[in-house]
């Protein structure tokens, strides 16, 4: 039974990289897992050995064992043996076309489903859903598709915000997804706040973090949900 871990954003203001979310991570991964293969595709404005590194020192910190996948000459077969996958965020069009080029998408979606642990940030959530269509970068380059992995069958936009900083003109967030939800009327989209994070086990889909979720539906009037609330509909 598949196990994800989708976290809107890696690092909170004036927190160390990936700390608000580690004790989360560890109860997630627990003690029978002992390696991590990092996808550092996402990366653009530095190397891929530098962003194996800098996730490596939180993870060795919890107990695990972190190696980049480019490290690997067969990736494919590097997603088949992994003990637990965890993709890194960044520019998630860069993501997305790597994973094409490399035919990584439908080797993650099977071992995922396979029962493998599957972490993601950022751009490492985006590439869960179906689409690419939700994230909030910049396209530079062709993605080569906008299919993702679909390991759920709803929309996440990490890094939601309500309304855009004092002084700014342009279309809030809510109005990017309403334009997204005019053309693709039958899903879902989770406005994921940072701090906050689904976590799927067990069959189960639900809400980490002390901030609501709001949850947008074509037709529908947007709503906002705790950690309290049940998020199983989503997944239907």
């Amino acid at each position: 039974m598949m196990q994800l871990l989708l976290i809107s954003n890696s690092t909170m203001p004036g927190e160390a990289y990936l700390d608000y979310p580690k004790s989360e991570i560890k109860d997630f991964l627990g003690d029978k897992v002992k390696k991590a293969l990092f996808i550092p595709y996402a990366a653009v404005t530095f190397s891929f050995d530098e962003y194996e590194a800098k996730v490596a020192d939180r993870f060795n910190e919890l107990g695990y064992e972190v190696t980049g996948i480019h490290r690997f000459e067969d990736p494919i077969k590097a997603i088949k043996e992994a003990d637990s996958i965890v993709v890194g965020g960044g520019n998630t069009w860069q993501l997305v076309r790597m994973l094409h080029e490399q035919q990584l998408m439908p080797a993650i979606r099977e071992k995922v489903e396979n029962g493998t642990p599957y972490i993601g940030w950022s751009a490492g959530s985006n590439v869960a859903c179906p689409f690419l269509k939700t994230t909030n970068d910049m396209p530079i380059v062709d993605p080569l598709g906008f299919d993702c992995c679909g390991l759920i069958p709803f929309q996440i936009n990490p890094h939601y915000l309500d309304a855009n900083p004092e002084g700014h003109g342009g279309e809030t967030r809510e109005q990017r997804i309403e334009e997204f939800l005019e053309v693709n009327q039958d899903i879902y989209v989770a406005g994921l706040r940072e701090g906050t994070m689904f976590r799927y086990q067990k069959g189960q889909l639900r809400l980490v973090g002390d901030r609501s979720c709001r949850i947008f539906k074509y037709g529908q009037n947007a709503i906002e949900l705790t950690h309290k609330d049940d998020f199983n509909f989503l997944l239907k």
